[in-house]
């Protein structure tokens, strides 16, 4: 489904942070499709060797690059960027970190740990742990955005009204995307690509690995979004839905808490069921089991429910 691509940048032309005083290295015009090389979200601090240790030690201040920014002639403040995800090229090797102080759970799992994955980068066969679970792939892109009005470098690692690092696990291939333009030219930007993930990426990392990516830009004139919008080509999850799902839920007035208690209780059957670690249970969890709310509206408890394919060690 994707176009041929008429630029190529590359991975060294990346930045820290979103900024709109950037300066673009490339400027198209609308209809144009771009391949962006993308380097990992530890910014190419872990390889294959990498251990826990090497978590540890990461450098904070090279994470989430994103390749960019490039100028779209025409676009304006009240403008959307509709960007259309064309094809992934992922590069067959990634990873997963609990990261100390970062994820869901972070008061209770406070060491480093890590998982490196192989993958087929062509065929994308789930990726394999340990003999005993096999993670179904779905390439995307967990950061993707353009430049706020508000001057000054700022942080990749929230999302934003203008994108950034949203995680949203459908932002694949086939997917259109629509962003809120703040400033003249949009100033895009994308990168932290995954080769899976599950929705909420609970531990704070996914199957983290560097990939390309194609899209196509266009601009909808005058649509004064408010957030961020996308459409799907399909159903989103058909990779994981065909032995159905264990799920376990929190009951509670917070949503946040709710999460938390569905999670743990996930961590807590897996562990059980297969005799695998916690650690390794959370970080599974991270990179293919769903959050969802299930209940909003039975004041004052809702049910948020976390949604585990059985594929997975099937």
């Amino acid at each position: 489904m994707s176009r041929a691509k008429n630029h190529t940048i590359h991975r060294h032309h990346h930045h820290f942070g979103w900024d709109n005083a950037n300066e673009p290295v490339l400027t198209i015009a609308p209809s144009e499709t771009v391949e962006f090389e993308i380097v990992d979200a530890a910014g190419g601090q872990f390889d294959p060797s990498s251990t826990a240790a090497d978590v540890a030690s990461l450098d904070f201040d090279k994470v989430n690059p994103v390749t960019g920014p490039v100028l779209i002639d025409g676009a304006e403040p009240g403008d959307s960027l509709k960007i259309t995800l064309g094809n992934f090229a992922p590069s067959g090797w990634g990873w997963t970190a609990n990261i100390p102080g970062f994820g869901l759970l972070a008061d209770q799992f406070t060491d480093p740990a890590m998982i490196n994955w192989a993958y087929d980068p062509n065929g994308l066969s789930p990726a394999v742990w340990n003999d005993l679970a096999r993670i179904p792939l779905k390439p995307f892109t967990g950061t993707i955005g353009v430049a706020p009005a508000e001057a000054g470098l700022h942080s990749v690692v929230p999302p934003r009204r203008i994108g950034g690092n949203m995680d949203i696990r459908d932002l694949a291939s086939g997917a259109e995307l629509y962003l809120p333009i703040e400033v003249a030219g949009a100033l895009f930007s994308v990168g932290d690509t995954h080769a899976a993930q599950g929705d909420g990426e609970v531990c704070g990392t996914a199957i983290e690995t560097p990939m390309s990516v194609t899209l196509t830009f266009d601009l909808v004139k005058g649509e004064n979004l408010a957030f961020p919008r996308f459409t799907t080509p399909g159903p989103v999850t058909r990779h994981l839905d065909a032995k159905g799902y264990d799920v376990t839920t929190g009951v509670g007035p917070d949503l946040f808490e709710g999460a938390r208690a569905a999670v743990s209780g996930m961590i807590d059957l897996l562990t059980r069921r297969h005799g695998i670690n916690a650690i390794d249970a959370y970080m599974l969890c991270s990179v293919c089991a769903d959050l969802r709310i299930s209940e909003i509206v039975d004041q004052p408890n809702w049910v948020v429910s976390l949604y585990f394919p059985r594929i997975v060690f099937e």
